[in-house]
């Protein structure tokens, strides 16, 4: 049984020799010349709990004057961050960012390890974590960004620990995040740096982090209201980035399901940017429309005000002389369909409409009869230039079959029978817009909410179909193609981990097996 009197004394002991290596320390002006006073501090750490919480301040202090003991001084302080007394395991990790004041080359090594802390049970260790994890990223934002994102992880190089990869998100979200205009210095340095880090992450990341990301990048000064419209490009390829449009999905599949949670997600997110010029926007509306059947009445109340300011855009008055996408059309009037079905009270505000439901979101006492008034006259005039152009794809049908009679090489009836194909979905897509907009005309509309609606692009798989861009009296251009080189997404959270959001957008969901199969 040891001797308390002797054990006290030998604490003294080791104290007071700690307090001789710090004073000689302290006032050497050659630090470098005192290695046994360095060395005695280290070997002072492994006796008591007293030294050795004194030794995990000095061994800090020095550790820049005596380079040929780095890696033994960075082990000991190591050790002592695992000792089983909290106040020492505290003191350590106080530390840590001492070792990277003078010798930055050592910075994500100590970020490494005070990530791995996070996970730490006792608050008062946590904390000090914390706070040393800010007083890093004060001392070298750019090199202690770069050492936490490493723990978040890309496609190419995944993180191998879940728990300290939500942690480090976590720790981002809640303490970086919102002290931008503190550490992003130089601000547009520092915001683009940061922006590559998310972009690169943002490969393999749930709906909710890639919401988080995009909310975060949203708000810094390079992607401000007086960015220029390069930069929007940039966060709406971010968006489709993430959605991965081309890659086909199958909800019949459960592996598939992040596919559909990322594309609700980020169809949702792109819609604010949908008025900027982009290459894919077909591709967005597209899959926007084979997604709007999944949703929730809370969810179709929330889009519905974008949809409906995107048909006012594309959907032109009468005589204005402005061009009509058609193929943009009969995407967004299903849309408008299946949210209006599943709001349908939403749409007095929206378009004049006079649903009754007895809440108090019907808003019948209101005026709102000029909406009425302008979603008629688009209508309108949209019907004639889809009459219209029936009847010239009608005769161009006419003319494409005299012409596949008079072919004669296989080039040429393959040409043709593209054409005819083209011709063939044009004329879907117009019957779509007309049996789309003829309900919507009523003043209590009943909106479609079921797959009586084939959508155009849906009954033939090749060749794509072309964007329908045309004026009256105009001509239908040739195909575009959309080359992307979208890398295929690992799918964080696919196959039994069924995100969230997906479970939610799928609930209620009648037939849907039916409706993508049909």
């Amino acid at each position: 049984m040891s001797d308390p009197a002797a054990t006290s004394t030998d604490d003294a002991i080791h104290i007071e020799k700690l307090y001789e290596f710090g004073e000689r320390l302290s006032e050497s002006k050659d630090k470098s010349q005192n290695v046994k006073d360095y060395q005695g501090i280290m070997d002072a750490a492994k006796t008591s709990i007293k030294a050795k919480q004194l030794a995990a301040q000095l061994i800090p202090r020095f550790f820049k004057f005596f380079p040929e003991l780095s890696s033994q001084a960075v082990e000991t302080q190591i050790d002592l961050i695992e000792q089983e007394e909290l106040g020492v395991r505290v003191q350590a990790i106080r530390g840590l960012p001492l070792f990277c004041k003078d010798t930055p080359e050592y910075l994500s090594k100590i970020v490494d390890i005070l990530v791995q802390l996070l996970a730490a049970e006792e608050i008062v260790e946590r904390d000090a974590v914390l706070k040393a994890l800010m007083s890093l990223l004060r001392q070298d934002v750019k090199a202690s960004l770069s050492a936490l994102f490493k723990h978040i992880g890309t496609v190419e190089e995944p993180s191998t620990d879940e728990l300290i990869r939500e942690k480090v998100l976590s720790f981002v979200r809640d303490k970086v995040f919102p002290l931008k205009a503190e550490l992003l210095r130089p601000q547009e340095e520092m915001e683009r740096h940061i922006t590559d880090l998310i972009k690169k992450s943002s490969e393999d990341v749930t709906g909710a982090e890639f919401t988080m990301f995009m909310d975060f990048l949203k708000k810094l000064s390079i992607f401000g209201d007086k960015a220029p419209s390069e930069r929007m490009k940039e966060l709406v390829g971010i968006i489709e980035g993430q959605a991965d449009l081309d890659s086909a999905f199958d909800v019949t599949h459960v592996s598939d399901t992040d596919h559909i949670d990322r594309l609700i997600s980020c169809l949702y997110m792109a819609l604010p940017f949908f008025l900027l010029p982009e290459e894919r926007k077909l591709d967005l509306l597209k899959a926007l429309a084979e997604i709007s059947p999944f949703t929730l009445p809370q969810d179709s109340r929330q889009v519905l005000p974008s949809v409906v300011q995107l048909l006012k855009k594309y959907m032109p008055r009468r005589k204005s002389g402005e061009e009509m996408n058609f193929t943009y059309v009969e995407c967004l009037l299903y849309v408008f369909h299946h949210l209006a079905h599943k709001a349908p009270n939403a749409t007095n505000s929206l378009c004049g409409y006079k649903i009754v439901t007895g809440q108090p979101s019907d808003r019948l006492g209101e005026d709102f009869s000029e909406f009425y008034t302008d979603l008629i006259e688009r209508l309108s005039n949209v019907e004639d230039l889809t009459r219209a152009t029936m009847r010239k794809l009608t005769q161009g049908m006419t003319e494409h079959n005299k012409a596949m009679a008079a072919a004669k090489s296989d080039d040429a009836k393959d040409s043709i029978k593209t054409q005819k194909q083209n011709t063939t979905t044009g004329l879907r897509t117009c019957n779509n817009i007309l049996a789309m907009a003829k309900p919507l005309h009523s003043k209590t509309p009943l909106f479609i909410g079921d797959k009586s609606i084939n959508l155009s692009w849906k009954e033939v798989a090749k060749p794509s179909v072309p964007s329908t861009t045309v004026s009256a009296g105009g001509k239908r251009p040739a195909a575009t193609t959309n080359g992307s080189g979208n890398m295929a997404k690992k799918g964080r959270g696919a196959g039994g981990l069924q995100n969230q959001l997906v479970n939610r957008a799928l609930e209620g969901v009648v037939d849907v097996v039916g409706f993508f199969l049909g």
